[in-house]
């Protein structure tokens, strides 16, 4: 299957030619690399470095949740990562910036892929039930202030043999009315420089955020399955998010943990 590079030139362009991406410093675009969050938490302790963006044609050591690996065929997916420092923020509030990238990618696959995507609490995006993103935050502490990289995954041409889990989809899968990625990640980078000056100027202040998360969550009202730490189960219904995004089954609150929508195909 034939599928096209990503346009370096035009993405590098774009900081200049946008005034929304103008918010990042430089974008890079490799062809092959282990993980693009593990090369940017390396370019942490570096105070100069700052909102800088990393993509991948291809991943050999991609990283989720848990430590769980997984490699894609070339440019089958969107393996992009961003490096930000938070400025003055607490650290309870930490937890928010995979929840804002969630609605950043949620935003841009429907405006620009034309998919009916939505969240799964709290990193999957799911279209019809199945997954076709996910987002890992990392946080590396540097000279004092709060460094995190926040890493997306797309799949986007992969085919039904070449899903990396059952519960798995693609944008040709779904669908899609655009599966162009270098489009996407524009789309999803103008999303998530927004939504972060939005937040960042409100003093890391969430209460405009959660609302935007809430209103794409399909976990919340739903009845879940949570596995957690130290193998116990807590079955309930998915209530709301708290002041900092961890989800509410019943009136319990969950920061880790592994969800299962029941009476869904996911």
């Amino acid at each position: 299957m034939h599928r096209t590079p990503l346009a370096a030139d035009q993405l590098r362009r774009s900081l200049i030619e946008s005034p929304e991406l103008s918010f990042f410093t430089h974008i890079d675009v490799v062809e092959s690399t282990g993980s693009t969050n593990a090369d940017l938490i390396t370019r942490a302790g570096d105070p100069d470095v700052d909102r800088l963006v990393l993509l991948a044609e291809a991943q050999e050591q991609g990283r989720g949740r848990h430590a769980r690996t997984w490699v894609s065929p070339p440019r089958a997916q969107i393996s992009m990562s961003v490096l930000v420092r938070l400025r003055g923020i607490a650290p309870e509030a930490l937890g928010w910036l995979p929840l804002l990238t969630g609605v950043a990618v949620v935003d841009a696959l429907r405006a620009t892929a034309g998919v009916a995507a939505n969240l799964k609490w709290p990193n999957d995006v799911l279209v019809d039930g199945r997954k076709v993103a996910g987002i890992l935050a990392e946080v590396a502490a540097s000279n004092g202030e709060t460094v995190v990289v926040v890493g997306m995954g797309v799949n986007v041409s992969l085919t039904e043999a070449e899903l990396p889990v059952p519960h798995a989809t693609s944008l040709v899968l779904a669908g899609a009315e655009s599966v162009d990625r270098t489009a996407i990640v524009q789309s999803m980078l103008t999303e998530f420089a927004r939504r972060f000056t939005l937040w960042r100027e409100a003093g890391w202040h969430t209460a405009d955020l959660a609302a935007a998360y809430r209103e794409r969550c399909a976990t919340l009202g739903a009845q879940v399955r949570a596995e957690l730490p130290g193998g116990q189960t807590l079955t309930g219904i998915a209530t709301d998010v708290d002041e900092a995004g961890r989800l509410l089954v019943g009136n319990r609150p969950l920061s880790a943990a592994d969800v299962t929508h029941l009476r869904a195909e996911y």
